[in-house]
């Protein structure tokens, strides 16, 4: 019998965020990522940059790069490295992860009483050293937002370090009248896609499932 075939072997997951939102949607889904090794990128799109091309890029790198930290770490040689990440957009406008207050106002006022679209792409390196992607499209429609709701939003705080100055999961709950796709998307993880394409690659994702209750 190999190491492999050991029962209750499996290979290591490092989930390439420091993001609470996308930790805690893994474990929602049952999966306890052995490490977090966050990649350290500048984010700014290109010229001319689509916001799925910008996504897609993104999660890539943040997952090549984890993986090289990770190859140099003791046990972590042939481990899976998932990364992701969000970008909120209207129309070919690609919206700020904003840090300061007016960039979070600019954002909610663009997004008041109309449609725009979250781009998520999450990529997957095997421990084969082969990438894996999935891009997912979200659109979310917000009600028409009174001076009231943004200011108080503002003041809230939650906005900063946030795609489009929002967190849906949080006060933002209220702002959206319609999704059409993906919600925990729009959070930072697309759940369904996330499982197969960790299940696909061989990943025995579903094994934290048993006896759970």
């Amino acid at each position: 019998m190999t190491g492999h075939e050991t029962a209750g072997w499996r290979p290591k997951l490092v989930l390439a965020s420091s993001s609470p939102r996308r930790l805690a949607l893994l474990q929602q889904i049952g999966i306890e990522p052995d490490a977090l090794i966050p990649a350290d990128l500048d984010e700014t799109p290109k010229r001319s940059e689509l916001p799925r091309t910008l996504a897609t890029r993104l999660a890539s790198e943040k997952a090549q790069s984890a993986s090289k930290i990770a190859g140099a770490r003791d046990g972590y040689a042939d481990c899976f490295v998932l990364a992701a990440d969000t970008v909120v957009a209207v129309g070919r406008r690609i919206l700020p992860k904003c840090e300061l207050a007016e960039e979070a106002g600019a954002c909610l006022r663009l997004l008041s009483g109309r449609t725009h679209r979250v781009w998520t792409s999450i990529s997957l390196i095997t421990p084969k050293g082969a990438e894996r992607r999935r891009l997912v499209e979200t659109r979310v429609r917000f009600k028409r937002l009174s001076a009231q709701e943004m200011e108080a939003y503002l003041a809230s705080g939650e906005w900063r370090g946030k795609a489009g100055g929002y967190a849906i999961q949080g006060l933002a709950g209220v702002f959206p009248v319609k999704i059409v796709g993906s919600y925990s998307a729009v959070v930072g993880l697309p759940l369904a896609e996330t499982m197969a394409l960790l299940a696909g690659e061989g990943y025995p994702a579903h094994m934290f499932w048993l006896n759970r209750i």
